[in-house]
């Protein structure tokens, strides 16, 4: 089924760009003084929310048009987990996001890296949703 392909695909793209970020681009931010730290999140979260907020949603749309090809529950689980980045995100991560949003850079201390500390180890949800669902759509693609 290629559909169910896709959604695999989907989902391993969304998740390697979410570990890209939790193990490389985050300690790298962290190496950087206050206000770059905050300048470089700005701009990154900037491009990052329209990649994955879309791989999350296609990748959801393909496995639930998965799971009604084959009523299949594998596929229906990955899509949920997929698309549950989209409400954790905008409940467990958007204050942190505002908050570092409305920071203006030459303001930015302590305080704003503990944040973005904070902010790194939130993502990391948003890595495991995105590599249970692979797993989860690996495991419907290989029965």
């Amino acid at each position: 089924m290629i559909v169910g392909h896709l959604a695999l695909v989907t989902s391993a793209v969304f998740t390697g760009a979410a570990f890209y970020i939790n193990a490389v681009e985050q300690p790298a931010r962290l190496a950087l003084r206050d206000d770059a730290a905050l300048e470089q999140w700005k701009t990154s979260y900037g491009r990052g929310i329209v990649m994955q907020g879309t791989l999350a949603i296609v990748g959801a749309l393909l496995g639930a048009i998965a799971f009604a090809g084959n009523r299949d529950w594998h596929w229906l689980a990955g899509a949920v987990m997929m698309l549950a980045n989209w409400p954790y995100t905008l409940i467990g991560i958007m204050p942190t996001n505002r908050t570092l949003m409305a920071t203006p850079q030459a303001e930015a201390g302590p305080s704003t890296r503990r944040l973005i500390a904070n902010w790194g180890q939130l993502h990391m949800v948003r890595t495991g949703l995105g590599a249970l669902s692979t797993l989860v759509f690996l495991w419907a693609a290989a029965a």
